[in-house]
């Protein structure tokens, strides 16, 4: 009988892909310049560290195999 819930390894690297692709979506809102639209160059500038910093620290604690991105849906 399988575990009644995933192991904790799973959902770990599904938080990092979700980090990753949410760095992804930041880079393209600098790109594109729409970052504009909704925040002030310091707060942008803020946000993209922290975003920075999330991605890296989940690749740290749950590394994904490089397969493994595409598990999930894309972002909308």
């Amino acid at each position: 009988m399988p575990p009644a819930h995933p192991p904790f390894d799973t959902i770990a690297r599904k938080w990092c892909v979700l980090a990753h692709r949410r760095l992804e979506y930041f880079i393209e809102l600098y790109r594109s310049g729409r970052w504009r639209h909704y925040y002030t160059e310091e707060s942008f500038a803020l946000r993209m560290r922290d975003v920075i910093k999330a991605a890296q620290r989940w690749a740290e604690l749950a590394p994904v195999p490089s397969g493994d991105k595409d598990d999930l849906r894309p972002a909308a």
